[in-house]
């Protein structure tokens, strides 16, 4: 089965807006993991239809070697991102991973991208589960 891991930090509120768009499009097709940098993201990730979760370092770091797509915030592949939620090991181990990444460019953290176009949250998910179609 096809595995999914999205990852999120602070309120979780991106993770779970991927998730909820995911099982509307997949339902229980693919296998979603709820991987929060606390547990109040993960929490939230979980309520949205998850079918694992799990919070933190180390959790992050060993599923981020066998998943098959990794999706979230750009912030997750930035050390020390998400007002310092994101440690050095989480970052690299999602850049590391031979996993697909597909990153939402949304950051509050002091770095601007040009080049990518300033559209609202609803529109960026729509346009990351029509790259997870392709994929699958």
């Amino acid at each position: 089965m096809n595995s999914i891991m999205v990852m999120d930090g602070q309120g979780g509120g991106i993770g779970k807006t991927i998730i909820k768009r995911l099982r509307d499009v997949y339902a229980e097709e693919i296998e979603i993991l709820a991987l929060g940098t606390n547990s109040l993201a993960t929490s939230q990730m979980m309520k949205a239809g998850a079918n694992r979760g799990a919070t933190g370092e180390n959790a992050i770091v060993k599923m981020a070697l066998s998943s098959n797509i990794i999706t979230g915030p750009l912030a997750i592949i930035m050390a020390n991102s998400m007002m310092g939620e994101v440690t050095p090991k989480m970052a690299e181990a999602i850049s590391s991973s031979r996993a697909m990444k597909i990153l939402i460019p949304l950051t509050r953290e002091n770095i601007t991208l040009l080049g990518i176009s300033d559209e609202p949250l609803p529109h960026l998910i729509d346009r990351l589960i029509e790259t997870i179609k392709e994929v699958f």
